[in-house]
């Protein structure tokens, strides 16, 4: 009698509980599943600065939006490459403090220079690539406004005709972000470590460092400027260090509904030009437009 006592007296704590969490639940739950889903991300990225993801470094928050680069490089003989998606995809927020990205292969077509007779890359797509991120600490403009956060992303050899590594590899990251009023500074830092030979052989264990400084003018302008750096260690690039400079524009979000405050839906575009400042590059400079849907 008594364990059944104790088992009721559970029951119904658990059922108190249960009933003062519905209670709870927002006026605007009407039961849809993507009106709770948008619910929860907005309180998880209501946790962490209001910036946008930079033109090309990562960003340091948790963010959800489906993403298209087009990328226009320039090499040094003056060949021209277009990569189209530029390894974008879909980035979404599943549960508090993690966001996971799939990115598709990207298109590559290649041009050589005018008059080159030099032997021009095959077009073909690029590899597959996920990324995995979690945010340890962050605050919002009211506390702190700042994101503390760590990623690592997989790459698989999906892409063809020597578009892409001829192996699987992993780049763990750290990612830091730091708000003072409307500016913004955010970076990341990590290495790439490829699964076997050849790659390790040819490619070593390039160290990545970018630095993303943003400035917020009125609303929705998000003009920025962009350090882009590899730092090669082992391969055939052993020693040698490259930089980018990338100054860019970013617009948005442009909400789909300005007159709701809750709803998420919007747009945003941005563009960017790498200007190469070191004396070793793969390219001299490098356009790059992005269109970005959040929601």
């Amino acid at each position: 009698m008594k364990r059944y006592s104790l088992f009721l007296l559970s029951l119904l704590a658990c059922a108190s509980v249960y009933a003062q969490t519905q209670s709870a639940t927002p006026a605007t739950d009407d039961g849809n599943f993507y009106s709770r889903f948008s619910t929860r991300v907005n309180a998880i990225q209501s946790q962490q600065p209001a910036w946008p993801p930079p033109i090309v470094t990562t960003y340091t928050g948790l963010f959800q939006v489906a993403r298209t680069d087009i990328v226009r490089q320039i090499t040094p003989t003056h060949g021209e490459t277009w990569n189209y998606d530029n390894s974008k995809g879909v980035s979404f927020i599943p549960f508090n403090h993690v966001e996971f990205d799939v990115d598709l292969p990207p298109l590559l077509t290649h041009n050589a220079a005018p008059g080159s007779t030099a032997k021009t890359p095959i077009d073909g797509a690029g590899d597959m690539s996920f990324l995995g991120k979690y945010r340890f600490l962050s605050g919002n403009e009211q506390h702190g406004t700042y994101n503390v956060s760590a990623y690592v992303l997989a790459t698989i050899p999906t892409g063809s005709y020597k578009n892409g590594s001829t192996d699987a590899s992993i780049a763990p990251n750290l990612a830091l972000g730091k708000g003072f009023g409307p500016l913004a500074i955010q970076t990341t830092a990590g290495t790439t470590l490829y699964m076997e030979k050849p790659a390790t052989s040819t490619s070593g264990n390039p160290i990545a460092w970018n630095l993303a400084a943003q400035y917020r003018i009125h609303k929705i302008f998000w003009p920025e400027i962009e350090s882009n750096a590899t730092y090669y260690k082992g391969g055939t690039n052993h020693g040698r260090e490259q930089e980018f400079v990338t100054p860019g524009l970013l617009i948005g979000k442009c909400k789909l509904h300005p007159e709701d405050p809750h709803s998420r839906g919007g747009f945003a575009f941005g563009a960017g030009m790498q200007i190469a400042t070191s004396q070793y590059h793969a390219y001299n400079h490098s356009l790059v437009t992005t269109a970005r849907f959040i929601f």
